[in-house]
């Protein structure tokens, strides 16, 4: 009778029976981080390119207009067009614009900043990353500053 048990432990512990389990085990954290990381970048450049959007749609607004106030007034609407088309919260939107003296030649500036929220994402907690962009334009030095009545 020994040797029938010896026989049947020998056979258990030189199985595999649990070698996947394991595997299993070790492997899918590291695939969890490797997603939630790949998600978390996707989301930050997508602010980032509907941010870049944003800051050059106002600024070159600004330099079309044919008045400062106007184009302030222009820039700004255009502006959160253009965070609406990229899909951001316009009231988590931060925008400042500077137009400057407003002559030609002169340089109108936008500056946008956007917070990207990661807290919904495993592992990473209440975690939020800011991106912001920049962005100049040229006033145009022969264009009219005269509105066109048709």
């Amino acid at each position: 009778m020994v040797p029938d048990r010896m026989h049947l432990i020998r056979r258990m512990l030189a199985g595999e029976s649990g070698g996947a389990l394991i595997e299993t085990a070790l492997v899918i954290p590291v695939l969890l981080v490797l997603v939630a990381g790949i998600v978390m970048t996707g989301r930050v450049a997508h602010a980032q390119i509907g941010v870049q959007s944003v800051a050059r749609e106002a600024a070159r607004t600004l330099a079309v207009a044919p008045s400062a106030s106007e184009g302030l007034v222009s820039a700004e609407q255009g502006a959160l067009a253009a965070a609406n088309g990229h899909g951001l919260a316009t009231e988590r939107l931060s925008l400042s614009i500077d137009a400057g003296a407003f002559e030609r030649g002169g340089v109108v500036q936008a500056e946008a900043t956007y917070p990207v929220s990661l807290g919904d994402l495993p592992l990473l907690g209440i975690l939020e990353v800011t991106v912001s962009s920049r962005h100049e334009a040229r006033v145009d030095l022969y264009r009219s500053r005269t509105v066109a009545t048709p």
